[in-house]
């Protein structure tokens, strides 16, 4: 459930990156016949927390990935990162670092290139291991 969650999140974030003039609701509402309330409720704590929290979550990245600006990087890899920085930084009921890493990681190579899923680890590695404020 957390799994598919973690992907509607990852297309949706993608997608809003694109296509300024359609609502979260709007692209919420594709996928609201094919998941469950709680994979969709789920879904929309990652958007929300990454949204909500995005300058904060980019400063994290940003430091952590040396010579990557994070509006160079590949826009699924950034969004694989800030959620995963969400869910282990910034969530109420943050996952622990490495259950975080394996599933970015996972969507990486599902969703990414053949660098990404290397590019995702290393990052969140460094995330991981930095205190912060």
């Amino acid at each position: 459930m957390r799994r598919q969650a973690r992907e509607m999140a990852l297309q949706i974030l993608f997608s809003s990156e694109f296509t300024s003039n359609i609502t979260l609701n709007q692209l919420m509402d594709v996928f609201d016949s094919r998941v469950d309330d709680e994979t969709k409720e789920y879904a929309e704590i990652l958007i929300d927390g990454v949204r909500g929290n995005a300058e904060k979550i980019d400063q994290m990245i940003q430091q952590s990935s040396r010579h990557w600006k994070i509006d160079r990087m590949p826009t699924v890899d950034r969004n694989i990162l800030r959620i995963s920085v969400f869910e282990m930084k910034i969530s109420e009921n943050p996952l622990k670092e490495n259950i975080a890493i394996d599933e970015a990681i996972e969507l990486a190579k599902k969703y990414g290139t053949t660098d990404s899923s290397s590019f995702v680890n290393g990052v969140l590695d460094h995330v991981s291991k930095t205190k912060w404020p």
